[in-house]
């Protein structure tokens, strides 16, 4: 069989720039798994794993001008925006090297025997374990925050999982690039370079989830393509963890009162969530419940302000392009709902931000309307105008999962001591794994204290993707009963000889 090319794409004008590689064959998937796989001792040195993230961010602020040209040739995302990210994801690895020092992920527990209780306990010594080889999906929209040095990334490194990545088709000489800097970093610290390798290809996908080395996955991206990977992990002979992140409309309720005092802060301060980075980001708000009347009135008047004065902007691909321009005319042609800035095709390779507006009763019952509670991928947002707040539980009480829920209050409805404020974060709260008041959801801090995950179909399990958490995703714990202190980790024994935090006999040590 012929070897299919991999090529570079600018967005900026569909035209391909250079050929990158060729898309992996199941062998060399197969040669990549086992070549990852065989890294695993080597990567159980925590000292070395530390050493490698930290080395790892260094080399990539070195090389920080080739890798933003890199990507923003790839993506059109912008030098500034890449500046960014780039900053972020090398926090992230230091991030994770940190949490790797610190050792409280390992989360280890000693329980000492006690025959006076009933029934009597056996000495039982508890911590977690690295799951093996992990498959990193890259996203799209974050060439570098969640592709081949990011989080998932990074999160299985610190917890000792080498990584195969597969490549997104977006930025495949991004991900060459970073995948050899990370490699570098691997072997500059004493580790086989192989525990980062990097895969092309729609079917070397398919294989990498299916290969019997491999842990576990994990998955930025669409709900179709995440779905068929999730349903793949499950149905092997062994299943798989596979913590995939598919989509949010990232709902946002704008309360009558917060309208009335300051619908003109509001709707700028939504239209400039909603059109950041072309409405690619995953946290996007794209759903509003605003009140109907003068309040939200206003509010809509000073969105169209704001979002009209957004100037059109390039998508990742044009097939995305595509995709809104389709979604929104769909949404847009049924009846009742109105387009006060048309979202569509601002130019051959670009779109316009734009959002919809119709009545929430609309939406508080099945029907052709459903397709605005579907995430359309792009700067675009439904509003729909409720009358009262049965209308807004109706509809809320219909919306799928999501990565993030915000509610806009008023001053005197933040102080706590208006009735139906907390029933209505209540309600937001079952939907979402972050929860915003007062706030906009774009921007997601790498911090010890975020989630970013959240109820089907944001995300396949209850995981961060985000924060120091996110390494829970590939460790799985182990207890040992009765075992000879001689026989025991070095981590487990009684003189904790490595300083760890660590739970003994339901005391807390460190």
């Amino acid at each position: 069989m012929a070897a299919v090319p991999v090529w570079s794409v600018d967005p900026r004008t569909g035209k391909q720039r250079e050929q990158v590689a060729d898309e992996a064959t199941a062998e060399e998937v197969d040669r990549a798994v086992r070549g990852a796989y065989a890294s695993r001792a080597a990567l159980a040195d925590r000292t070395a794993r530390a050493a490698l993230l930290r080395t790892a961010a260094d080399l990539l602020d070195g090389a920080s001008e080739h890798v933003i040209e890199a990507a923003d040739a790839e993506t059109a995302l912008g030098p500034v925006r890449l500046t960014g990210e780039l900053a972020r994801t090398t926090a992230q690895l230091r991030a994770f090297a940190e949490v790797v020092d610190e050792g409280a992920f390992l989360d280890i527990r000693i329980d000492h025997a006690d025959g006076d209780r009933t029934p009597p306990w056996p000495d039982l010594r508890r911590w977690k374990l690295p799951l093996g080889v992990v498959a990193v999906y890259a996203a799209s929209n974050f060439p570098l925050a969640f592709s081949v040095p990011g989080g998932d990334t990074a999160s299985a490194l610190a917890a000792g999982c080498p990584v195969v990545v597969k490549s997104h088709p977006d930025h495949p000489a991004t991900s060459e690039l970073c995948a050899s800097v990370l490699r570098r970093a691997a072997a500059e610290v004493g580790l086989p370079e192989d525990v980062v390798t990097l895969v092309h290809g729609f079917e070397s996908g398919v294989e990498l989830v299916k290969h019997p080395l491999v842990a576990a996955a994990g998955f930025t991206g669409s709900v179709r393509g995440g779905r068929a990977l999730f349903d793949a992990a499950a149905a092997r002979p062994t299943p798989i963890p596979f913590h995939g992140e598919l989509g949010s409309l990232n709902p946002v309720v704008i309360t009558e009162a917060a309208a009335a005092e300051r619908a003109e802060q509001i709707g700028a301060g939504l239209a400039g969530s909603m059109a950041l980075g072309v409405g690619q980001f995953c946290t996007k708000p794209g759903f509003v419940l605003a009140p109907a009347g003068e309040a939200g009135d206003r509010l809509l008047k000073s969105l169209t302000t704001a979002v009209s004065e957004t100037e059109p902007g390039v998508m990742l691909d044009h097939r995305m392009r595509d995709a809104f321009v389709e979604g929104v005319r769909e949404r847009a042609e049924l009846p009742g709902v109105e387009a006060p800035i048309t979202p569509g095709a601002g130019g051959e390779h670009t779109v316009s931000a734009g959002f919809l507006a119709l009545p929430a009763e609309l939406l508080t019952a099945p029907g052709p309307y459903d397709l605005l509670l579907e995430e359309c991928f792009g700067p675009v947002a439904v509003v729909a105008r409720y009358t009262s707040t049965d209308e807004i539980s109706s509809v809320l009480s219909r919306l799928p999962g999501n990565l993030t829920a915000t509610l806009q209050l008023a001053e005197e409805e933040a102080e706590g001591t208006e009735p139906g404020t907390a029933e209505l974060l209540a309600e937001l709260t079952a939907l979402a794994g972050r929860v915003l008041v007062n706030g906009w959801p774009t921007g997601v801090a790498v911090a010890p204290a975020q989630h970013h995950g959240g109820p089907y179909p944001a995300t396949t399990s209850t995981s961060t993707s985000v924060g120091a958490t996110a390494i829970e995703r590939w460790l799985r714990p182990v207890s040992y009963q009765s075992t000879p202190p001689a026989l025991l980790p070095p981590e487990l024994r009684d003189d904790n000889p490595l300083g760890l935090p660590r739970r003994v006999d339901s005391r807390l040590e460190s």
